[in-house]
């Protein structure tokens, strides 16, 4: 008898990292009609140790039941900023469609600072961390550890991943959603994603905690100064990804800052390590 060939998995949800992505991973495996896998974040596409001339892509189904025929799909929030991750997912299903949620970056930069500093992962302050921190992102060496680690200030560079994803997939496979929306009214945003999705409503679920709250006192907390660079490093990235996206970022802490302001008005903006692999389409 024949062996029975997994089904692709059909659905990403591809960021942010810190952005609610938990929160939704777990409302869609709430969806009777949708598989999820064994646990959140598989890294499949992400993994630099793979062979990428001939994946074996039964490594990322066996994560999901097999005889299971809904519809699968997986969560890594890395794969909008891991720069071969977009071709990768394509090469395996050019008919997937990928979700994307976002966080404003200074909030989101916050986060991620603080869970590394939880884990033991950061040694140095926030402040410091977004300065000469960045020094330990080499922009000749864009898939290490310390890119997935000290991306504070690059991963919100949202224009440029976004390019990256609609270089490799049409717009109508890319949903683009703001995470506040998910944490205030996830009935409507659900609504948003069954019908980008083609299935039925989603059934009545209790609103889940999008953001995970500090559980600890930290040393430091961002300033004013903090917030600022982080909105002239991006300002031009964010003015690109209100066009890209057609998402209403007016209320953005990164969008209301003075230094936003002055730097979107047509200054130059030092783009950083990020931009020799963060605008690629590798």
């Amino acid at each position: 008898m024949e062996a029975r060939v997994p089904k692709a998995v059909s659905v990403f949800v591809c960021g942010v990292q810190k952005g609610g992505t938990t929160s939704l991973f777990e409302y869609l495996g709430a969806h009777p009609d949708l598989a999820a896998p064994d646990r959140k974040e598989l890294h499949f596409f992400d993994d630099e140790a793979a062979d990428w001339r001939q994946p074996d892509y039964s490594i990322l189904e066996a994560a999901f039941p097999r005889d299971d025929t809904r519809l699968r799909f997986e969560a890594t929030p890395v794969y909008m900023f891991w720069p071969p991750a977009m071709a990768r997912i394509r090469a395996y299903n050019p008919d997937a469609r990928l979700i994307f949620l976002f966080r404003d970056p200074c909030e989101r930069a916050w986060s991620h600072w603080s869970m590394n500093y939880a884990r033991g992962q950061e040694g140095m302050m926030f402040a410091d961390a977004i300065r000469e921190g960045r020094a330990r992102l080499p922009p000749d060496t864009p898939l290490t550890r310390a890119w997935r680690r000290f991306s504070y200030v690059e991963r919100g560079f949202y224009g440029s991943q976004v390019r990256r994803a609609l270089a490799h997939f049409p717009a109508d496979q890319l949903l683009f959603l703001r995470s506040q929306d998910l944490a205030r009214d996830p009935e409507t945003t659900l609504a948003r994603i069954a019908s980008f999705l083609g299935l039925n409503s989603f059934p009545p679920v209790a609103a889940k905690r999008a953001f995970e709250r500090p559980r600890r006192i930290w040393p430091c907390h961002p300033s004013q100064a903090d917030n600022a660079l982080i909105s002239s490093l991006l300002a031009k990235e964010m003015a690109a990804f209100a066009d890209l996206t057609g998402l209403d970022v007016s209320d953005w802490p990164v969008m209301t800052l003075d230094a936003f302001r002055e730097h979107a008005a047509g200054a130059h903006v030092a783009p950083g390590p990020w931009r020799s692999q963060a605008s690629g389409t590798q």
